[in-house]
């Protein structure tokens, strides 16, 4: 399983982690961390560019390129927030039929309407492209990272650059009589200049100039900017800061000098007053060992490879928190009153489930809310309605106990998972006796899986009493529950007394025994901004039709690319390397070609169908290819005939050593030595007559031999001569030991080192007699 990284920080935009991730079609490299506040998606008139090679367009392609639209997720199109942001956006926002932010654009020559979760969906599709591009293998899962405990929204670098954009335009305003919010092409070229003029300041307190290049209406613009103004102008940001410092350190249940190191991430914090302030408000030095722009990205890319089985990583533990209480409300059964549980405060540990016990006769709703709404960065503080469904009294009339499961998820989502009735059936006797033993051996040995999962907590209350919570060995004490949230009946002693038998009295007859079932209950969720299955199903097929045609539009650029990269390459190899291959009328011709393939491709070749540049480049291949071969044949020619000449004069040499009786060679055989002659002889003269057809052709002509043809004939050579001439030489037998009747053995001649050991040769025996005393007697195995 390969996994990526997205993570997200406070006032950043999306950010893509991966290692060496690089992004197709820009020409530049895109590492991870290189996402902040460029997650741009440009509509072309057939497909879409997503990301960095949508930076240029952002400004030639304003009114079709959709950026910084994080902060529009949960929101009304009448927030007040979204009519504000609507002014300093180069597209347009429209309302969608549930009222959420819809984004308006040209798309395949037609307007089209996305919401704000399909712009969101084109770019994680693009990120993971890019990643599964770079890891080679398919992405199944993601990391993103979610904003911190305590933070604003409304604080960071786009807001800086704010500041900047907003001072210059009154200047031009009064400068140069430009009004530059009233084109937005030229607002989007002076954010970009901001930027920039903000990261220089951040290393330089002297005066730097800002220039812009015809600006609008073909004038220059031109101002100034120091270290000292620009703190100024963002004096009110600065005093922000401390604010979400404060409400950390609240949380967190912190003193300043409990913090003994502080590290800061992020591009803002670059800026020599924001390091100043946060240094001044804990009283110490700041570090920045890590990489302000790419700290996050690594975390993220860290907790990747945990959860990936291809990583092995050291163990470490993060517990995730949950940022915003959380609480419930109904209504009671009997009367007109709401009954209000909060059932995970701020910072409670996640993932974490918890279950109620109601007691009901009917159906019922509860309603997940933010309990504190002003904490929470978004307007709409309600989560969802969930409906119980198919709860009956019992039938003694008694209400149900329904159980109910809280759960906040490992993504920090809200849920009722799921819940139960406890309902209560008479049981026939054969499983009363079952159920007793069952009960029975529960009692004589401790319960298995006793913690089914992790984290999970049961809300009783009893008069008078508050629930403890006990999870990893630390105890949480919780606010106490409404009332109607009940835990199991204890037994009264009344009910105990009515169960003894008196001996004044005859015995009552026997009660009915009961059955206890948890029957699992269907409950409906109603979630706010939820989208319906349905138009999930259609967002999902959309977006499957746009990467289709994504892919289509890419392979279609691709060969017109192809036929551009053509032109201009043959057009300069022509007037160098290729000038002699080519006839003098011929170059005319095809210098002509290709230049009227040029001037096709920017006129009415500038969006045509992929078959069309295909054939296009067979056409000019035809003509091309063959200059294109000579050029190759003539560079590679001279090399290969030296190397069979070089081959030829190896092996004649040898032959000619054989006939002056050359001892390395005498051991073979005349007619083997005489093939080699043949085959030498043969390619010699091979090479003589194709080298003197050669010589005739002209170089704008086709070769009379190829270097393909010559490595053959190498080959053919190779293979002939070389298992003749490169045969061993006979190995020499030693000479046989010969044994007299009468004596020791003699040697006709003295034997060689292989000959002395070797003791496994027999000696010859005569008449069946052997010599035990013989000095010189030869040792043997014996079986």
């Amino acid at each position: 399983m390969a996994t990526a990284a997205v993570p997200r920080g406070p006032a950043t935009h999306w950010v893509a982690s991966f290692e060496k991730a690089r992004e197709e079609g820009s020409g530049s490299g895109t590492w991870r961390g290189r996402w902040r506040r460029r997650s741009v998606i440009s509509f072309g008139s057939k497909n879409r560019t997503i990301g960095v090679a949508a930076k240029n367009q952002q400004i030639t392609h304003a009114n079709n390129t959709v950026s910084n639209f994080k902060r529009f997720h949960g929101r009304a199109f009448n927030d007040p927030f979204i009519q504000k942001e609507k002014e300093n956006l180069s597209y347009d926002l429209v309302s969608m039929k549930n009222g959420g932010v819809g984004i308006k654009v040209m798309y395949m020559d037609e307007e089209h309407l996305f919401s704000v979760e399909q712009i969101t969906a084109m770019l994680l599709t693009k990120l993971k492209e890019t990643a599964e591009n770079n890891l080679k293998k398919p992405v199944t899962d993601c990391v993103i990272s979610v904003l911190g405990t305590a933070f604003d929204p409304f604080l960071g670098g786009k807001n800086f650059d704010a500041k900047l954009v907003e001072h210059f335009c009154a200047e031009f305003k009064t400068k140069y009589k430009l009004d530059a919010k009233s084109k937005i092409r030229a607002l989007l070229r002076l954010y970009q200049e901001c930027e920039k003029l903000k990261k220089l300041m951040s290393s330089n307190s002297t005066d730097l100039p800002l220039n812009i290049e015809c600006f609008m209406n073909d004038k220059d613009v031109s101002g100034k900017m120091n270290r000292a103004q620009f703190e100024e102008l963002c004096a009110d940001l600065l005093q922000k800061i401390e604010v979400p410092l404060y409400s950390l350190m609240e949380q967190t249940q912190l003193k300043i000098e409990d913090v003994s190191a502080v590290e800061i991430v992020g591009g803002t914090t670059r800026i020599p007053a924001v390091k100043e302030k946060i240094a001044k408000f804990f009283g110490k030095d700041i570090s920045t060992t890590l990489n302000a722009d790419e700290a996050v990205a690594r975390g993220c890319a860290l907790q990747c490879a945990s959860l990936s089985p291809a990583f092995k990583v050291r163990e470490f533990s993060v517990t995730d928190a949950v940022p915003f209480p959380i609480s419930l409300v109904w209504n009671h059964d009997s009367e007109d009153a709401e009954g209000v549980h909060e059932v995970f405060s701020r910072n409670h540990a996640a993932p974490f489930s918890k279950v109620l016990t109601f007691l009901r006769s009917g159906p019922f709703e509860l309603e997940a809310f933010y309990s504190d709404p002003q904490g929470v960065p978004y307007p709409e503080a309600k989560i969802g309605r969930f409906i119980v469904q198919n709860v009956s009294a019992q039938k003694d009339g008694e209400k149900s106990r329904v159980k109910v499961k809280v759960r906040v998820n490992t993504h920090g989502i809200f849920t009722i998972s799921t819940a139960s009735m406890v309902e209560k059936i008479p049981a026939e006797e054969n499983e009363v006796s079952s159920a007793e033993a069952d009960m029975d051996c529960q009692h004589q040995r401790p319960p298995e899986n006793s913690d089914t999962e992790k984290n999970i907590q049961q809300d009783n209350s009893e008069a008078g009493t508050q629930p403890q919570v006990q999870t990893d060995g630390h105890q949480t004490s919780q606010s106490p529950p409404s009332p109607e949230l009940t835990s199991e009946e204890n037994k009264t002693p009344d009910a105990d007394k009515a169960n003894e038998k008196k001996v004044d009295q005859p015995p009552e007859a026997k009660k009915p025994k009961i059955k206890v079932v948890n029957v699992e209950l269907p409950i409906e969720a109603n979630l706010v901004w939820q989208l319906g299955k349905d138009l999930l199903n259609m967002y999902i097929e959309t977006e499957g039709k746009m990467i289709m045609q994504d892919k289509l539009e890419k392979e279609r650029n691709d060969a017109k690319n192809a036929v551009e990269e053509y032109v201009y390459e043959f057009r300069d190899k022509l007037c160098g390397p290729y000038e002699k291959f080519i006839c003098e009328q011929d170059h005319q011709n095809f210098l002509r070609l290709l230049t009227e393939t040029e001037n096709w491709l920017y006129e009415e070749g500038e969006d045509q169908a992929k078959q069309a540049y295909v054939d296009k480049l067979e056409e000019l291949m035809k003509i091309g290819t063959p200059i294109k071969i000579r050029f190759q044949e003539a560079e590679e020619r001279p090399k290969v005939f030296e190397e069979l000449g070089q081959r030829l004069q190896h092996y004649a040499k040898i032959a000619a050593d054989f006939r002056n009786n050359d001892e390395k060679y005498n051991h073979i055989d005349e007619s083997e030595m005489k093939k080699v002659e043949k085959s030498v002889n043969e390619a010699m003269e091979w090479m003589n007559n194709v080298m003197n057809a050669q010589a005739k052709k002209s170089l704008d002509q086709d070769p009379v031999v190829r270097a393909q043809e010559i490595r053959a004939k190498i080959k053919e050579l190779n293979n002939t001569c070389e298992p003749v001439v490169t045969q061993p030489k006979p190995k020499i037998e030693s000479p046989k030991v010969e044994r007299t009747p009468n004596g020791p053995s003699t040697d006709k001649k003295e034997e060689d080192l292989e000959g002395k050991n070797n003791f496994n040769a027999e000696p010859p025996h005569q008449n069946g007699e052997c010599y035990p005393n013989e000095k010189n007697s030869i040792n043997m195995d014996l079986d």
